[in-house]
């Protein structure tokens, strides 16, 4: 057997074991709706807040209770969009959506995250919610680096993304509402535009 022989096998078997430890069905459809999802959510939030007789955000107000539950919804909505289709991938592909790769993904991208929504849950009750729009990028940045490496590593670069916004927004607490739209919204469609055309389309 030649040595280019030799190379090629082994290049195989570092592609299959990279499969096997990876869970890589992520759809990018999924982002780019995230993405819609949060935008919609974000204009209806603004017009709501713009056209309440305050003009902003009260802790224990009507308005805030408002914004939390389309918070929510977004969240809801886009976790229930990526099952889906990220379940509907994996079968074409022939690939199981509940096996170790993807237990490591959820797992590990939960600890950040759900630790993160405890602390900002925390600090709301501590009625000092300025920073809540930099906690969540920055925590939802962490969560996403964490579970890059059980998954395609492209997520990775979205999650630094948000990460540096979420500091940017530490440091300019008054676009707080615009770099979130940027981060969760904008960057998601972008994010999820490539990796579509990057993977899903082939």
């Amino acid at each position: 057997m030649e040595p280019k022989d030799y190379l090629k096998d082994i290049s195989e078997i570092k592609n299959l074991m990279n499969k096997s430890s990876r869970f890589i069905s992520l759809s990018g459809l999924s982002g780019i709706l995230a993405g819609i999802y949060a935008l919609i959510g974000a204009a209806i939030a603004y017009y709501i807040v713009t056209n309440s007789t305050r003009g902003y955000l009260i802790l224990d107000g009507t308005i805030f209770k408002i914004s939390v539950g389309i918070l929510i919804a977004i969240a809801v909505l886009s976790i229930v969009t990526a099952i889906y289709l990220t379940t509907k991938k994996a079968k074409k592909v022939g690939e199981s959506i509940w096996d170790s790769s993807s237990k490591r993904l959820i797992i590990n991208f939960l600890i950040p995250l759900v630790s993160g929504g405890a602390y900002i849950l925390i600090i709301l009750d501590q009625q000092r919610y300025g920073q809540t729009a930099a906690l969540m990028l920055i925590f939802y940045g962490l969560a996403l680096i964490n579970a890059s490496k059980y998954s395609i590593g492209d997520i990775r670069y979205l999650g630094i993304t948000q990460l540096i916004l979420g500091l940017i927004c530490a440091l300019f607490p008054g676009y707080g509402f615009w770099l979130w739209v940027i981060g969760f919204g904008f960057m998601h469609i972008i994010y999820g535009t490539i990796m579509h055309f990057k993977y899903d389309s082939n």
